[in-house]
């Protein structure tokens, strides 16, 4: 009878820790889920006819909308992208992107983040080549000096991948706008516009520093996966 106990408990030990690593798993899979950009008809572009994408992202200021769950994480006062910071987008294509941006600011460390880069004109919304729409205006550049967040895709280093580099400033929501609790009900909604090449692997990130004191404010949040960067798949 003790074996046989010890058998059976060793077995239930072994499904419960099966189970465990199951459901963290697929915990995993669902907070990473990537957000992905949904192709609706074509546009004339100074590429040609090309499908057109559209995607959008939001930012707040802490982590209870994310991809971290209802009760933010493990940090649920860190600032975050959601509904999540892995995209993807489709290849060879005019992707519009929208990011409404929740968040207050202050002051970037290299103005150069303050400027459009890389987007094109979108079909009917009157922008051109480096510009987005703020709150429906053009504009080619916001002021440094109140920046909330920042949209930047890098290229990475690899011969065989097309370049793309696309920087979008979102400019900070007024401190008597923030709310004590929740989201401001007047937030900036930014759209732009670019041309996605081949496909490839790529990764963006936020250039306003929003993190702690340590490296220049590039720390905490800054340094971890899922809030202030994450990966551009173009497929």
């Amino acid at each position: 009878m003790k074996r046989v106990f010890t058998a059976l408990v060793t077995v239930l030990l072994g499904a419960a820790l099966v189970f465990g690593i199951a459901s963290f798993l697929h915990v995993s899979n669902l907070q990473n889920a990537p957000v992905v950009a949904e192709v609706r008809g074509t546009a004339q572009t100074a590429q040609g006819v090309l499908p057109h994408a559209f995607i959008a992202l939001s930012t707040y200021p802490d982590s209870l909308a994310g991809e971290h769950g209802p009760s933010g994480g493990s940090h649920p006062d860190w600032v975050s992208y959601g509904p999540s910071t892995d995209i993807s987008l489709p290849a060879h294509s005019l992707v519009t992107m929208t990011i409404t941006q929740y968040d207050s600011g202050e002051v970037l460390n290299n103005p150069y983040f303050a400027k459009v880069a890389g987007t094109v004109a979108t079909p009917g919304d009157g922008t051109a080549d480096g510009q987005m729409l703020l709150d429906g205006r053009p504009v080619s550049q916001v002021s440094p000096e109140h920046i909330g967040h920042t949209f930047t895709i890098h290229e990475l280093s690899s011969p065989s991948q097309d370049n793309l580099f696309v920087n979008v400033p979102l400019p900070a929501v007024s401190d008597d706008a923030m709310p004590d609790s929740g989201y401001t009900k007047t937030p900036h909604v930014i759209t732009f516009s670019f041309i996605t090449g081949s496909a490839g692997k790529y990764v963006w990130n936020c250039e306003y520093p929003c993190g702690d004191g340590t490296y220049r404010k590039f720390g905490d949040v800054m340094g971890a996966r899922s809030f202030m960067s994450g990966t551009v798949t173009v497929a």
